[in-house]
């Protein structure tokens, strides 16, 4: 869950406080609000708020926003108190984070970055497992355009290949394209930063009348429980 609708209409605690009484496993939030979309900084202070909401349910709190790289979820683990983080945007062309963040809770100095030659091998196989699920090629080379961009982020790409790659629609044209690349170290500065949607907050549109009674639709009993209506 986000926390809350908008500056004015903060509900994570509440939400928080029902699921624990529900009997969850646990809960998680992103530390915005619905109107701030993917805008700005995620706001920590938030996480660590509900870990101590629900402390009292014993209630484990995980913690999501802006987690990059494995020492960004030792960071937020550490100043809040949460017991694990949740990844989104971070690993969008990134999947090694999952790695470093291994890396990070263990303890470890050396981070796992792959060199461009060991990344272009993980987006074909990327390529090779959507075509095994769409069970059609050329669907699973166009889903996988909206990867390349983020895959390549901070690395150096010859010519026309960045286009090239925005436009492939096969596996054997995608394996010609990635041989073309040259080898090089992972760029960490670049590779680390922000990615995916940074759109600017934008007014969330609720049902009419929907904040004027929160409790309207709260209960549900007799024939209409468990209908999902």
């Amino acid at each position: 869950m986000r926390v809350g609708i908008d500056d004015e209409h903060h509900t994570y605690l509440e939400a928080g406080r029902i699921a624990a009484e529900l009997g969850v496993a646990w809960v998680a939030l992103h530390a915005r609000t619905a109107a701030q979309f993917y805008e700005g900084k995620s706001d920590w202070s938030t996480i660590a708020r509900l870990v101590e909401h629900l402390a009292p349910f014993g209630t484990p709190v995980l913690g999501n926003g802006d987690i990059w790289s494995g020492n960004d979820g030792i960071a937020m683990m550490r100043d809040t108190g949460c017991a694990g983080v949740v990844v989104g945007r971070g690993c969008l062309g990134r999947p090694w984070l999952f790695a470093d963040l291994v890396r990070a809770f263990n303890g470890e100095s050396a981070r796992p970055l792959p060199r461009l030659f060991e990344v272009r091998e993980v987006i074909f196989r990327h390529a090779q497992l959507l075509a095994e699920y769409f069970e059609n090629e050329h669907r699973a080379c166009r889903d996988l355009r909206k990867h390349m961009a983020w895959y390549l982020k901070g690395f150096r790409v010859e010519g026309d290949l960045r286009s090239r790659f925005g436009m492939v629609s096969s596996l054997s044209e995608l394996r010609l394209l990635l041989d073309q690349l040259v080898d090089q170290p992972y760029p960490e500065a670049i590779g680390d930063a922000p990615r995916g949607r940074t759109s600017h907050g934008r007014p969330v549109t609720l049902p009419d009348g929907w904040l004027n009674d929160p409790y309207e639709f709260a209960d549900v009993a007799g024939d209409d429980a468990g209908t999902g209506g």
